[in-house]
C-alpha cells in the first residue's frame, strides 16, 4: 500500500547553501501521514493556505513511501 508524508519545510536562503535535499535537506516544521493521495491532497492544501507558505517562506511537499509493486 502506498502512504503519503506531506511535510512543511522552511525556504532555505538561495546565497551560499547547496541545495541538494538528500546533502542538507530544508529544515522541517510539521510532517504528516496520510493512507491516500487524496487525504495528502487536502492535507497539503491546508498547509498551503498558511501566511508562511503564502509569502514563501515555507513550501509543502507531498511525498510518497512504501510503493506499491506492479504484479506480473
Amino acid at each position: 500500500m502506498t502512504r503519503f508524508l506531506v511535510v512543511l519545510t522552511d525556504v532555505r536562503p538561495v546565497e551560499g547553501v547547496e541545495r541538494n535535499e538528500r546533502v542538507a535537506p530544508e529544515r522541517r516544521r510539521q510532517v504528516v501521514g496520510a493512507s491516500s493521495r487524496e487525504a495528502a491532497d487536502r492535507i497539503a492544501g491546508a498547509f498551503m493556505a498558511l501566511g508562511m507558505v503564502r509569502a514563501g517562506r515555507q513550501r509543502v511537499k507531498v511525498i510518497a513511501v512504501g510503493r506499491r509493486h506492479a504484479r506480473d
